[in-house]
């Protein structure tokens, strides 16, 4: 999902790089602020450029609001090889993503019928994988399975940002019980 160049009109009709606008905007913010220990990775595998690796750095990102109309100028811009801060772009897919982020983190693929997240600690520094409404392929899902593990929301299906969402608030809960 995801184009993988900046002639697009909209979010919607660009391969549904306005779900990749959502998923940025639950990841990373905030009623009033940004989610600064935050990292957000899209792999981009529409036409005309298959594979591109969207990286956000919420160590770094500034000049940004939540509206889709600011993130479809900074996509276009992003997509056309321009620079905006905190974003990179990669000439990768995800395989090469999933081997470089390995080191030092838990991995969780969010399935139906993954363990209950509720039953388990996540430790700092997690990553966490999703698919879109039709699920990962599978030779993505049994590649990330080789270095991680399902996790469940129950079995209730949600949309990618909600899941998101959720899952920031129970890692919420957890550092504040933490701390």
């Amino acid at each position: 999902m995801g184009q993988t160049n900046s002639n697009f009109t909209d979010l919607h009709d660009a391969g549904r790089l306005d779900i990749v606008h959502e998923c940025i905007v639950s990841s990373l913010f905030l009623s009033h602020g940004l989610r600064r220990d935050v990292r957000f990775h899209a792999i981009l595998n529409g036409l005309p450029n298959f594979f591109l690796h969207l990286e956000i750095d919420g160590q770094s990102f500034y000049d940004v609001r939540t509206d889709m109309e600011t993130w479809q100028k900074i996509l276009k811009k992003v997509l056309a090889g321009k620079s905006h801060p905190g974003i990179k772009l990669y000439k990768s897919g995800f395989e090469p993503l999933l081997k470089t982020k390995i080191p030092n983190r838990q991995i969780y693929v969010l399935e139906e019928d993954g363990e209950d997240i509720t039953d388990i600690e996540i430790p700092d520094n997690s990553l966490f994988i999703l698919g879109d409404h039709v699920g990962l392929p599978k030779k993505v899902e049994n590649f990330s399975l080789r270095f991680g593990k399902k996790i469940s929301l129950g079995k209730t299906p949600y949309l990618a940002a909600s899941c998101i969402t959720i899952i920031n608030y129970i890692l919420d809960q957890q550092t504040k019980l933490g701390s």
